[in-house]
């Protein structure tokens, strides 16, 4: 599987990641530790190198971190372990630590995460939600302790916008901090708002892209049309409304697009995604080893031209 350098870090990673939200989901295979062990070996098998979980994801908090954490042992050194403190939305046990993107805060955060995925580091470590309680230089220097203890090799955000993520590395230059390396935000051909600021942030100040729900929730992985919707999927169980909204006409239209290339739209969104430079890795999630193969050889094939890119952008326009 190609690979591509994650920012200005030294963190390779593979182009394809596995979103380990899904471990520890309730209805799912990977609810079990069984389940979640046989998705992250068949991913390691497949090539793919970066797991990006969070302290809030699973059933109950920590529960995706645990179940990597053990699902990774003695295999720990092949994968980059991504994690994510501080979402403002959740609720957190940690409620006596003050502010989510403080200081005590995420020294209490870390040390749960790292207990959680058995591992002395975590590869790369992501300001969830901004907090608009705490000033970025605090966050900074919190962080910049970590990673000089050694217990972080990297930092990243996730949900900034494009004044959040140019003051952000503007504060930690003036402040001689470790930088964030990574952006993570919302982007699929149905989510394109980043593209007005988000991304010329992130080209500007040489971050890494990694972007979430790529799919749309699984719409784009050629499993849904206008009368099929798999029973198992997670728009069935919990967002129908994706499907019943969903711009048919456009991704009728964009199948026979990939159907003229000899290619199925999972792919072509994949070879659309990573034609931009600036993303890394496209998180996608997966709750059998199945999708795991299926990701990984859609995401080692196609890329599209820049005609073509812009063919396909012409089919879903973007809105801020």
């Amino acid at each position: 599987m190609e690979t591509r350098t994650l920012g200005t870090s030294d963190l390779t990673v593979s182009v394809i990641g596995l979103g380990c939200n899904n471990l520890g989901r309730t209805g799912t295979r990977t609810m079990t530790q069984e389940g979640a062990t046989e998705v992250v070996n068949a991913a390691l098998d497949a090539g793919v190198t970066l797991f990006d979980t969070a302290d809030i994801y699973g059933a109950e908090y920590g529960l995706s971190e645990t179940l990597l954490g053990i699902a990774l042992q003695g295999r720990r050194e092949e994968a980059i372990v991504a994690s994510k403190f501080g979402h403002q939305d959740y609720p957190s046990p940690l409620t006596d630590a003050g502010p989510r993107g403080g200081r005590r805060y995420i020294r209490a955060a870390v040390e749960g995460s790292l207990r959680r995925l058995r591992t002395d580091r975590i590869d790369l470590y992501q300001l969830h939600t901004p907090d608009p309680e705490t000033p970025i230089e605090e966050t900074l220097g919190a962080l910049d302790e970590l990673v000089a203890e050694g217990k972080v090799r990297a930092i990243g955000h996730s949900n900034l916008d494009g004044p959040g993520i140019r003051s952000a590395d503007a504060a930690a230059s003036a402040l001689g901090t470790a930088r964030f390396v990574s952006a993570q935000n919302e982007y699929s051909l149905l989510a394109r708002g980043v593209e007005a600021d988000v991304l010329p942030a992130v080209r500007e100040r040489g971050l890494g892209f990694l972007p979430y729900f790529p799919l749309a929730n699984g719409l784009f992985t050629g499993k849904f049309s206008r009368t099929e919707r798999p029973s198992d999927s997670r728009i069935a169980r919990q967002r129908p409304h994706i499907a019943e909204n969903a711009p048919w006409d456009a991704i009728e239209a964009y199948e026979a697009f990939a159907a003229e290339r000899g290619i199925g739209i999972l792919e072509a969104t994949f070879g659309w995604l990573l034609a931009r430079p600036e993303l890394s890795s496209v998180i996608a999630g997966a709750t059998r080893p199945e999708q795991i193969a299926e990701n990984a050889r859609a995401g080692s094939g196609w890329r599209a031209s820049a005609e073509e890119a812009a063919a396909i952008g012409a089919l879903f326009p973007a809105t801020v």
